[in-house]
């Protein structure tokens, strides 16, 4: 167990023994990461607050929900405001979720997912690896690992803009490849 799951489940003892520092503590730390994942889900900043909010109370309330056997931390945080954006979503889209229910059945439905998923995620993978290997570091640590820009920064030891410049550079030439191997794709089927 590495020196900041051990802090974050000290925290979390903490939190529920009322220690109102060890929340704030534990805010500072995770409301960043919580927020970027809500953010990047809903597209919406203000719904994204709402959700991070809303996740935030819920840790105040009942900081023991945390099961130390079923991952870290930030996996569990990672999880909970995915599952909570994928509400909000549904709830946003109700006529939505009820046309493809009449359309679908649920496993008909979660196999086209599960099929669309695997080809996406197939594609952005590829297209990563065509990436000069400083932008591949940076959008993998981002976006499939969870960091922070400062903590990538400090885990390559690099000057935080130079982390941005690589990640922006890196996004723009991802959406290109991507792109190109969807239009490759299309072409051989």
């Amino acid at each position: 167990m590495d020196r900041q799951q051990e802090e974050n489940i000290m925290l979390l003892q903490l939190i529920s023994k009322g220690s109102q520092s060890a929340f704030n503590h534990f805010y500072e730390l995770h409301n960043a990461f919580v927020l970027h994942i809500a953010i990047r889900i809903l597209a919406d900043r203000t719904e994204a607050e709402d959700i991070c909010h809303d996740i935030f109370l819920d840790i105040y309330k009942k900081p023991l929900q945390y099961k130390a056997q079923r991952g870290s931390v930030k996996a569990w945080l990672a999880v909970k405001t995915k599952s909570r954006c994928i509400d909000r979503l549904r709830k946003r889209k109700p006529v939505l979720q009820n046309k493809l229910e009449q359309l679908f059945t649920v496993d008909e439905v979660e196999t086209e997912m599960h099929v669309l998923t695997q080809i996406e995620s197939s594609i952005l993978l590829d297209a990563l690896k065509q990436l000069p290997k400083k932008q591949q570091e940076v959008i993998y640590g981002v976006y499939f690992e969870g960091k922070t820009h400062a903590e990538l920064a400090k885990t390559l030891n690099k000057p935080l803009g130079s982390i941005k410049s690589s990640i922006r550079y890196g996004l723009k030439n991802l959406r290109k490849q991507k792109s190109l191997l969807q239009w490759a794709k299309m072409d051989r089927e």
